[in-house]
């Protein structure tokens, strides 16, 4: 058992009960059986869910929506689950009470039965071929997790092939580090499990999708390709929502594989925990609620 297993069950944690179907998934793959699960945590996203969720329908691939809606008080998880259903998803909603991003994360993921799973964001727009690219890169021998490149909503094809040209650069540069934020990143759920996957006891902080990146490197690599793509919608953010600063960023990019967890838990940790970046400030101000979906949905077109 790995040192993260552990620290999670000393928290009074079982691991075994958040993953226990995954033995489920044991096997070579079928035409008959789903590989993915996407697991979709909300908080307060009425306005951007719709755009989320329509393209998410229009996948090439099977999957299993889990929606976890943590503790929002604008009514959108209602509606959503609704608009899930009229869409025709195999969907299940979860409520998690504990704020902050990685809880509802960790809510999420005790319904993953399948092979792969996705973490999605509510204001993301994800392209028609999102997860069938995911799945060649994550069938891929010895890889653990993928990470796409992103763009604008709407963006041209140039510039999107840009965005991918550029992180599937930057990847060769600095292999094995996680260059991009959880809207766009996928794992086998079998090595994010043995990672400890997503859990407040080991990180409750903000930047949790690079942190999980630097466990779960030790189970197998982190692939890239410039045709992986999604595109979060441009938001405002708050200010003790940015994480890291620049001097932080800097040196995340000198680690290596032997020294980037004791730089988050023994070094940025610290940090945070001093600025007060719980994984609960992730959390956007209620001004940015604002819109409704379908003035957004006129500004962020989608585009296969």
């Amino acid at each position: 058992m790995n040192a993260i297993a552990q620290k999670s069950i000393s928290a009074g944690i079982d691991p075994a009960r958040s993953w226990a179907c995954l033995a489920e998934t044991e096997g070579p793959p079928s035409a008959e059986r789903c590989r993915w699960t996407v697991v979709l945590p909300f908080h307060n996203e009425r306005g951007y869910l719709p755009i989320s969720l329509h393209s998410l329908a229009q996948q090439d691939r099977p999957f299993r929506l889990i929606l976890v809606d943590n503790a929002s008080t604008d009514g959108g998880g209602t509606e959503a689950l609704d608009l899930a259903r009229r869409l025709g998803l195999d969907v299940t909603f979860a409520n998690e009470m504990q704020p902050g991003k990685v809880a509802a994360l960790a809510r999420g993921m005790t319904f993953v039965c399948t092979d792969f799973v996705a973490t999605c964001d509510a204001d993301t727009v994800y392209p028609r071929d999102y997860l069938s690219r995911a799945e060649a890169l994550l069938d891929q021998p010895g890889v653990a997790a993928a990470v796409a490149a992103t763009s604008e909503p709407g963006a041209s094809a140039l510039t999107r092939r840009v965005a991918g040209l550029r992180m599937a650069l930057m990847a060769r540069l600095l292999p094995q580090q996680c260059l991009n934020g959880g809207a766009g990143q996928v794992f086998r759920s079998s090595m994010l499990e043995r990672a400890g996957g997503f859990d407040p006891a080991v990180w409750n902080w903000v930047l949790e999708d690079h942190e999980v990146m630097a466990r779960i490197e030790h189970q197998g690599r982190i692939a890239y390709d410039a045709g992986f793509e999604c595109a979060p919608i441009s938001r405002p953010r708050t200010i003790s929502s940015t994480g890291w600063n620049l001097p932080e960023r800097l040196r995340y990019h000198l680690t290596t594989q032997h020294s980037r967890l004791a730089f988050f838990h023994e070094y940025l940790a610290v940090r945070l925990r001093d600025r007060k970046l719980t994984s609960e400030r992730l959390r956007r101000d209620g001004m940015n609620q604002t819109r409704g979906s379908s003035e957004i949905a006129q500004l962020h077109p989608l585009r296969g």
